[in-house]
C-alpha cells in the first residue's frame, strides 16, 4: 500500500492549484438547503473562499464558497459549550448551511468568515488572544492582497459574440449562466458542442459542454479555475493551461475533434428592397446645377495721344496702301514721271537757246510769279 501523503505536501498542491493564502482549515459539515442530510467535509479558508475537500488527503477541491458575496450570515442558537454550531450562509445563487461538531470550533470558523466579510474582528467573538492575533495577522494579509478592499470584480464577460479586441477569449464564450448555456447547446447542435462562460464565481470561469452517446447526448459542465500560473481546468488529475484558448484545445484535443466550439452564424440580407413613395407627394423635376463662375473683367485701355502725322511735301506723292488702288495709281504716278520729263526737257532746250543757266531762269520764274 502507499503511505499517506504528508500534510504538507498536500497543502503546497491546494495552494499551487488555488493560489490563494490559507488562513484557517478543519473539519466541518455543509448542505444545501433542499438535503436532508449534511455530508464531511475537510474546509480550507483561502482568502475569501472557502474550499470543500472529501479528506485532508485529498489534491483538488469538490465544492467552494465565495464568502465575499455572502449576503449574510445567521446562527440558529446562540453559543453553547457542548452544542453543535450551525450556520446559515445566504449566497447570490443559493442558502448554504454549515455545521461544527463543538462550540468553540464553530466560533473560530464564525471569527475567520466574519472578520473576511466584514473586513474588522467581530466585537462580540469569544475567543483566545492567541486566536485573535490569528485573526489580525488575516486582516493584514487580506489587505495587502487586495488594497481597495473591495470584493473582486467580475471576470471580463464580452457581448454575445467576440470581437477582434479580445483576442485572448475564445470566439465560443458567452456571458449566459449554466442553464442558458445548457439550452443553448440543446436546442442548437448544428452552433457547435463547447460553450466557455463566466463561472458564479468571480474571476473563474466554466466549460459547458454537449455530447453524443447511443441513448441522445449528455451535458457537462467543468471547472476552470483563474490562477497566477494559468488557468487550472478541475479534472481528477488537475491540467493548468496559459490561456483560455489553450483549455479550449485541450478538450478539443481530448475528445479527439469529435466536438466542435459553438459559434453561431450570422444571417446576411440579399436583396435590397426600396419602399415606393406615396401617391400624394410630387416630385419636382430635376435641377440641372448651373456652374457659378465669376464673370471675366475686362479692362479698357486708356486712349493714348499719338502725336500728328506730318504733312507730305508739295513735291512728294503718298501711295495709297489700298491693294484694289494701286495698278490705277502706279499708272498716274507713271504719266505723271513722263510729263515732267518731258517738261524738263523742253526747258533745258529752251534755257540753251536763251543762254541762261537753269538756276537764274528759275529764280526770275518765281519772281515774276511771286
Amino acid at each position: 500500500m502507499e503511505g499517506r501523503p504528508h500534510p504538507r505536501a498536500v497543502h503546497r498542491r491546494r495552494e499551487t492549484i488555488t493560489a490563494l493564502p490559507l488562513y484557517h482549515c478543519g473539519s466541518l459539515l455543509k448542505k444545501n438547503l433542499k438535503e436532508k442530510d449534511f455530508r464531511n467535509f475537510y474546509g480550507e479558508l483561502r482568502g475569501t473562499t472557502l474550499f470543500l475537500y472529501k479528506n485532508d488527503t485529498q489534491d483538488t477541491y469538490s465544492e467552494r464558497l465565495d464568502l465575499g458575496l455572502i449576503k449574510s450570515m445567521d446562527m440558529e442558537s446562540p453559543y453553547k459549550k457542548k452544542v453543535p454550531t450551525i450556520f446559515t450562509l445566504s449566497l447570490p445563487l443559493e442558502e448554504v448551511q454549515l455545521k461544527m461538531d463543538n462550540a468553540d470550533t464553530g466560533e473560530e470558523w464564525r471569527g475567520f468568515i466574519m472578520t473576511l466579510v466584514n473586513k474588522e474582528i467581530p466585537s462580540d467573538i469569544q475567543m483566545l488572544p492567541g486566536q485573535k492575533i490569528k485573526l489580525e495577522e488575516m486582516l493584514t494579509l487580506e489587505k495587502k492582497r487586495n488594497p481597495q478592499l473591495e470584493r473582486p470584480a467580475l471576470p471580463p464577460r464580452p457581448g454575445f459574440l467576440q470581437t477582434k479586441d479580445t483576442p485572448d477569449m475564445p470566439a465560443c464564450f458567452f456571458d449566459v449562466t449554466r442553464q442558458e448555456a445548457e439550452k443553448l447547446l440543446s436546442e442548437n447542435p448544428e452552433n457547435g458542442d463547447i460553450i466557455l462562460r463566466p463561472s458564479t464565481m468571480p474571476k473563474n470561469y466554466a466549460l459547458t459542454l454537449r455530447q453524443k452517446i447511443d441513448r441522445g447526448h449528455v451535458l457537462k459542465n467543468y471547472r476552470v479555475t483563474s490562477t497566477s500560473a494559468g488557468f487550472v481546468i478541475e479534472l481528477e488529475t488537475p491540467m493548468t493551461v496559459r490561456s483560455l484558448n489553450d483549455v479550449l484545445k485541450y478538450f478539443l484535443e481530448k475528445t479527439e475533434y469529435r466536438l466542435r466550439p459553438y459559434i453561431v452564424a450570422q444571417p446576411y440580407d440579399t436583396r435590397i428592397v426600396m419602399d415606393p413613395p406615396p401617391k400624394c407627394v410630387n416630385k419636382p423635376p430635376p435641377v440641372v446645377p448651373k456652374a457659378q463662375v465669376a464673370p471675366m473683367q475686362r479692362f479698357q485701355a486708356k486712349d493714348k495721344h499719338l502725336p500728328p502725322v506730318p504733312k507730305p511735301d508739295e513735291g512728294d506723292y503718298v501711295l495709297p496702301e489700298d491693294p484694289d488702288m494701286d495698278d490705277h495709281m502706279k499708272k498716274k504716278t507713271q504719266i505723271a514721271d513722263e510729263l515732267q520729263a518731258v517738261l524738263q526737257k523742253r526747258r533745258g532746250n529752251i534755257y540753251v537757246e536763251s543762254g541762261n543757266d537753269e538756276d537764274s531762269a528759275y529764280q526770275n520764274e518765281e519772281g515774276v510769279v511771286g
